[in-house]
């Protein structure tokens, strides 16, 4: 597969951030909505929590998050604190967060996303956000990866 500047590149379209605040109330009063939940990380420079609506993906009983829209704030706030209180359905938890090598993103991201890149409806979806044909190898993935920062949300001991 071709590199293109859309993959290396993502970036936030437009309707996203009108979206958060609607999104970030609405599973803050629980509402479920899928593997949607809330992530709140100290800021890198102020110390002070944000909250940011993310999709969680599990993966062998593991748990996982991934900037769809690249290196966005919260990802770099991810990184500098290293751990976050993860919430969803009501319930918080403490996690630490390890990221992810290409190599180790792209076997996680192969895992979450190769079911969904298959079906019809969903396509179109994740073919937008990462640009992955059916049938991707796991080179592919490893690509997608590289703009896509990976999270492991480990519970905190």
């Amino acid at each position: 597969m071709a590199e293109s500047s859309a993959r290396l590149d993502p970036h936030v379209p437009s309707f996203v951030p009108a979206l958060n605040g609607v999104i970030r109330r609405l599973l803050g009063a629980g509402m479920p909505m899928g593997p949607n939940g809330l992530l709140t990380i100290r800021g890198r420079t102020t110390g002070v929590p944000h909250t940011f609506p993310v999709a969680f993906l599990e993966l062998d009983g593991r748990r996982y998050v991934q900037g769809t829209f690249g290196e966005t704030n919260w990802v770099k706030n991810l990184r500098a604190a290293g751990d976050a209180v993860i919430s969803k359905g009501g319930a918080s938890e403490e996690v630490d967060a390890v990221e992810l090598t290409p190599e180790q993103a792209a076997v996680v991201l192969r895992g979450a996303l190769a079911p969904f890149v298959g079906r019809r409806l969903m396509r179109p979806l994740v073919g937008r956000f990462f640009h992955l044909p059916g049938g991707a190898s796991l080179d592919d993935y490893r690509t997608v990866a590289q703009a896509h920062p990976t999270f492991e949300l480990r519970p905190r001991r």
